[in-house]
This record gives structure tokens, C-alpha cells and sequence, in this order.
């Protein structure tokens, strides 16, 4: 299958009821980020917190940023069995340089990034994000902005053909949203199941297809609502001017919208070839990243096989050089032009008063 594999993976998990939460390429994830006591690490989505606790065992100090409200609560108590190791702050970690520096947490030795939904926020009905659980149609990871029903029942058409083409990457994305335009017209979409059977409906189900008909639907979606592709390219240009020389950037993606988006900026922060025309590579720059390992690493086996999630990761680590953090230039990586989703706010901001 191409495209959509993180959200095959962790609806995948969804299917038998609640998962357990596990670290995606935990080893992998360490060994990377080559930790040592006293090493200052950010963890930009905190989630369930398996990566945070893993670090703190190896005597490092962590700044731990999550958006969501559930996330930071039950964080709470790893945060008091830390003894002061552990700061958990609530936020978006594409300013996770900003955060570090109101928490006095400057020239981090690592950052570490696994993009994506988690299993938690995929068991919770009341979240909006399974369409195997009935729930509000919600999709926000934090607790502000527009949500899925926004989006859903006040885009154009076209603007839904593009959300749910490009970032869900589904195939037949012109029949899903005329199938949402027509029944939208009879009544507005609250509930996930109502939308996932409009959907299943519009897109039938694919000879050899193992995941559910809205599955690519639900992820475009999802990724919209919570800007995650425009949040990840500024991520790690904040993550760049955060790090000290030899610290280490460890992302784990999950599908190729994401995985394309790190391999190019890791590309031209290391002076291979990820110049484009909207920032021309400059040979006279020097490289602000260097990569121990080329290309990205995949989980293992068995871990694909224990953990549904796993079965699509990709990491990719690369480690600062003294050279000056680039400017940040978003147009670089390609960032698919769609409708904003500011345009929904006051829609938004009218329905959750």
C-alpha cells in the first residue's frame, strides 16, 4: 500500500478494541539520540510519555512538550518520580524553542519528534478521530480551533477534493467529497460513524484493500485540522536553532507526506542534493547536519509484527554541526497550497461558545 500508512497502523489497533499504548522503535529512538547522564533532551510529543521515561532512566534531564490537555495531565506523575528531571509544559513543539527557553532549557543535546496520532487520543470515542467509534467529529489534538465537523460541513467542494486527495492521499477523493457536499445539504455531519459511512459508501470496498474505506479520509482530515505538516517543517528548523553542536535530531514518521518532508530538510541541512526552486541550494553554505547514517531505518521485524503502529515507521537522525541554524523558509518543503484553516475560525469559535 502507498500513502496513508499511519493511519492503517494505528486504526489498525483501533480495530480490536483499546490498545496499549507502545513506543514506536524505542531501541532505535535511543541509540540515536546516543544518551549520556546529565544530557539535556527535548521530547517535542510527549503523548503517553514512553520515550520521556525511557530517556530519564539513562540519567538525562528532558523538557517533554505535548498539546494535548489529556497528555499533559497524565504526565503528572512521571513528573513528580523525576525528581526535577522531568519538566512536562504544555504547547506546540513547532515552538519548542521558544518553550525551552521560558523553561531555562537552552542548547539541547537532542530533540526527538514521533509525528503522528497516538493510540491513546485513538481510543477515546469522545476525541473524534476513529471512525470505527462513534464520537463528536473532533480531530483537534489540542482543545482550540476549528474542528473536523467545521472543516466538513463549511469547505468548498474543492477545497475538501484537495484536503482529502493530498494529505489523506485517497484515490477517489472527488467522489468522497461530493458524497459529503450532497449529504451535508440534507444534514450537517456531528458524529464520526455518520461520516465514516458516507465515506465507506462513496468509496466501496477495494479488492485487496485491508484497511477500512475511510481510512484515507479521516487521516487527510486529521492532518488539516492540526496543521501537522506546516507544524513539522517548522519543528525542525526550531529544533536546528536549539541544538548544540553534536546534539541530536531523531524524527519517527509514519507516512511519506511526513517521512518527504524530513528526508528533504535533512537533505539540505546536510549539503546534499534538497535544494528547490523556491530555495535554491548554496554550495557556500555549510552544513548545518551531518548524517551518521544515510536514509531512514525501519522498524524491526518483530516489532512490526507485536506493534500494528510500527509497521510504517521510518526514523531519521542527523547530528548539529557548529554552522549557523539556515533561515526558515517553508516554501522549501513543498507544503501542499490549501484553503486555511484560519478561515474556519469563526465558524469554530461561534459552535464551541
Amino acid at each position: 500500500m502507498t500513502g496513508g500508512n499511519d493511519a492503517e497502523t494505528d486504526f489498525g489497533a483501533d480495530a480490536g478494541g483499546p490498545a496499549r499504548h507502545v513506543p514506536v522503535m524505542l531501541h532505535e529512538v535511543l541509540d540515536a539520540l546516543a544518551l549520556r547522564s546529565g544530557s539535556r533532551i527535548v521530547d517535542g510529543t510527549f503523548g503517553a510519555g514512553g520515550y520521556s521515561a525511557a530517556i530519564l532512566a539513562s540519567g538525562a534531564r528532558v523538557l517533554a512538550i505535548d498539546r494535548d490537555p489529556t497528555a499533559i495531565e497524565g504526565g503528572a506523575r512521571l513528573v513528580a518520580e523525576s525528581g526535577g528531571a522531568l519538566v512536562l509544559a504544555r504547547g506546540n513543539f513547532a515552538q519548542l524553542d521558544r518553550i525551552a527557553a521560558e523553561n531555562a532549557f537552552t542548547q539541547a543535546d537532542g530533540v526527538v519528534l514521533d509525528i503522528g496520532v497516538s493510540s491513546m487520543q485513538l481510543d477515546e470515542a469522545e476525541r473524534g478521530f476513529s471512525f470505527r467509534k462513534d464520537g463528536p467529529l473532533d480531530m483537534r489534538m489540542g482543545d482550540t480551533g476549528p474542528s473536523a465537523a467545521d472543516v466538513v460541513n463549511r469547505a468548498q467542494q474543492n477545497d475538501l477534493i484537495r484536503i482529502i486527495g493530498i494529505l489523506g492521499e485517497e484515490r477517489q477523493a472527488s467522489r468522497v467529497a461530493r458524497a459529503i457536499v450532497a449529504r451535508r445539504e440534507v444534514k450537517p455531519f456531528e458524529r464520526t460513524l455518520d461520516l465514516a459511512g458516507v465515506v465507506a459508501s462513496a468509496v466501496g470496498k477495494r479488492p485487496g484493500d485491508r484497511i477500512h474505506p475511510a481510512t484515507r479520509t479521516f487521516q487527510g482530515l486529521r492532518i488539516f485540522v492540526n496543521g501537522e505538516l506546516d507544524e513539522l517543517a517548522i519543528g525542525l528548523s526550531a529544533a536546528e536553532r536549539l541544538l548544540c553542536e553534536g546534539g541530536r535530531l531523531v524524527v519517527v514518521t509514519f507516512h511519506s507526506l511526513e517521512d518527504r518532508i524530513v528526508k528533504r530538510f535533512f537533505a539540505e541541512r546536510t549539503g546534499g542534493q534538497g535544494g528547490s526552486r523556491h530555495l535554491p541550494q548554496s554550495r557556500e553554505a555549510e552544513p548545518s547536519f551531518r548524517l551518521e547514517k544515510k536514509g531512514a531505518i525501519a522498524a524491526s521485524e518483530a516489532e512490526a509484527q507485536a506493534n500494528p503502529r510500527a509497521r510504517s515507521a521510518k526514523l531519521r537522525y542527523a547530528l548539529r554541526t557548529a554552522a549557523p541554524a539556515a533561515p526558515e523558509h517553508l516554501a522549501a518543503f513543498g507544503l501542499p497550497n490549501l484553503v486555511p484553516l484560519s478561515s474556519f475560525a469563526t465558524i469554530a469559535g461561534a459552535r464551541h461558545a
